[in-house]
């Protein structure tokens, strides 16, 4: 097909002659949106993987056990590249002793290997604390 009758064929149907191939012998063209495939391919190129924030909730008065399954949790979440909220809320009388709280986020400190960073340290915000941890 020549180059005017594409043009016009394209103007018929309301889309636009986009050169797909320029480097083939005869050059490549498409009747189509171009506005439409911009958009898909920026679409496509800033498809990456996001890190996103997954959240752990405690208690003051956790088990053993269940704070191990806990740090488990939190251990797979950062593995897959997400950062982790650990989030401790107080309610009533729990209010009144925040350090027995700062124990057991020290704890999971402990508890958590090497290959993990701080991103937020644990911090009092009311009646609950929150410590962000990311992977290294």
């Amino acid at each position: 097909m020549t180059v005017p009758d594409a043009l016009r064929a394209a103007r018929e149907t309301g889309l636009d002659l986009v050169e797909v191939a320029p480097q083939a012998a005869p050059p490549v063209c498409r009747i189509m949106d171009f506005g439409k495939y911009k958009y898909e391919l920026g679409k496509k190129a800033s498809h990456k993987k996001t890190t996103d924030l997954k959240e752990v909730k405690l208690r003051l008065r956790i088990e053993a056990h269940d704070l191990e399954l806990k740090i488990r949790n939190l251990r797979r979440f950062l593995d897959d590249g997400h950062k982790a909220k650990v989030t401790m809320y107080f309610r009533g009388r729990e209010n009144a002793r925040p350090e027995l709280g700062m124990k057991v986020f020290e704890k999971i400190v402990e508890l958590l290997p090497g290959k993990y960073a701080l991103e937020q340290p644990a911090r009092l915000e009311g009646n609950h604390i929150t410590m962000v941890v990311a992977p290294k």
